[in-house]
């Protein structure tokens, strides 16, 4: 149906006995549909459609290719349907044995995570791309964590800025999938921990919110509210990319983007800069994770597409944005383009600042970014020989200069 190289494993063969329904997990009600319908139209929505290999229980092979066979065709994705088996170790390597020969990247998502959006399978697939290796979206550990004996005592505190906690879809390349499997001596909680095991390198990137596992009652249910709020949300989303079709669209068209943000006063706010966190540099202020190169590309594709700036688009007081980092916005930005007729050319970022260095970084950021948006991200930086705020180190600027044309 398509040839793309990227493919997705859902793993869909558990009982799910802590949730309290009869069925399995991934066949109880979300919404109009399944936990594994809402799952597979995140799947589905991806910007490269992906080959789909949904592992399912024996007794529920046919039903589901039966139930979701014409809504992959719509999309232009083809899906195969296999059964699990008695682990999700050994689903996972079913799912596996029945890719095609030419998929190149794959990723095993659990379809116990339905509301993982569509960005955060484009994401990892565009970092594994890039990178070469194994990529697991995490988030975060916020609470405080305690080590503790069997009988409850408190041993000590866990350095919680060491913890992250892992979500799926994780992805890795084929090859080094494979491989790994097919040496696997011993059952995992995760695929990153068996490919890590097999001595493949694997780096997380930021998660989503929204990508937390039903478990429990309680999980089903805030599912539930939440997807009931998107379905919603929706239709207020529509108009913006139908008004910025015009005559005009026939041809290429340029913007540009510029951003700046101060350096945080808290001397523990991380850095995110062109996609990338540096370790040891002081952080960026902002709602969000003050991304001033991410921020400045989607205000010039914005506004070469004519769909106005991030501001509008996002908002800076909307609490769904607090944090989020530059890969949510860019690869918002990049579906709103596409659903409004436009694909990117090319997008060009001068970074004005007295640190962090970029060069030793420039080619890592520039294949993160390529990878986001689909089309080639060019970085360059320059200093102002100590005149103004930047040059008395007080924040970051970039200016971006953006090409879209029409799809």
């Amino acid at each position: 149906m398509n040839d793309s190289t990227v493919a997705v494993i859902v793993v869909a063969a558990g009982s799910g006995t802590r949730l309290g329904h009869a069925e399995p997990k991934a066949f109880v009600p979300l919404g109009d549909d399944t936990i594994l319908g809402v799952a597979l139209e995140a799947v589905f929505g991806m910007r490269e459609r992906p080959h789909v290999v949904v592992v399912a229980p024996a007794d529920r092979v046919d039903e589901v290719r039966a139930r979701y066979a014409g809504r992959a065709s719509a999309a232009s994705v083809a899906l195969d349907v296999v059964a699990g088996g008695l682990t999700r170790q050994e689903s996972v390597a079913r799912g596996i044995a029945g890719l095609p020969r030419e998929i190149e990247v794959v990723l095993v998502h659990d379809a116990a995570r339905p509301l993982a959006p569509p960005q955060v399978f484009d994401e990892v697939a565009a970092a594994v791309e890039g990178r070469g290796h194994g990529i697991v979206p995490g988030l975060p550990v916020v609470d405080t964590v305690k080590r503790v004996d069997g009988s409850g005592h408190v041993l000590e505190t866990v350095d919680r800025s060491e913890l992250a906690a892992m979500q799926t879809p994780q992805g890795f390349p084929r090859e080094a999938l494979e491989s790994a499997y097919a040496s696997a001596g011993s059952d995992f909680t995760d695929d990153a921990a068996l490919v890590a095991a097999a001595g493949v390198p694997v780096d997380v990137v930021p998660g989503d919110a929204r990508a937390f596992k039903i478990t429990v009652p309680s999980d089903l249910h805030r599912a539930e509210q939440l997807l009931a709020e998107r379905i919603a949300a929706a239709p207020a989303a529509e108009p913006a990319p139908r008004r910025a079709l015009t005559a005009h669209a026939a041809v290429p068209r340029v913007g540009t983007g510029i951003d700046v943000h101060g350096f945080a006063d808290d001397p523990d706010t991380a850095l995110w800069l062109a996609g990338l966190h540096w370790p040891g540099e002081r952080g960026l202020s902002g709602h969000s994770d003050g991304d001033a190169v991410a921020h400045a590309i989607c205000d010039a594709l914005l506004a070469a597409a004519g769909l106005g700036d991030i501001g509008g688009m996002f908002g800076t007081d909307d609490p769904r944005f607090s944090g989020a980092h530059g890969e949510v916005f860019l690869a918002e930005t990049v579906r709103r383009l596409a659903e409004a007729g436009w694909r990117v050319g090319n997008v060009s970022v001068q970074v004005v600042g007295n640190r962090p260095k970029l060069a030793p970084r420039r080619a890592e950021a520039e294949a993160v970014l390529t990878g986001i948006v689909g089309a080639p991200v060019s970085l360059a930086a320059t200093t102002t020989d100590g005149l103004g705020f930047t040059g008395r180190g007080e924040g970051v600027a970039a200016i971006a200069t953006a090409l879209v044309v029409p799809a």
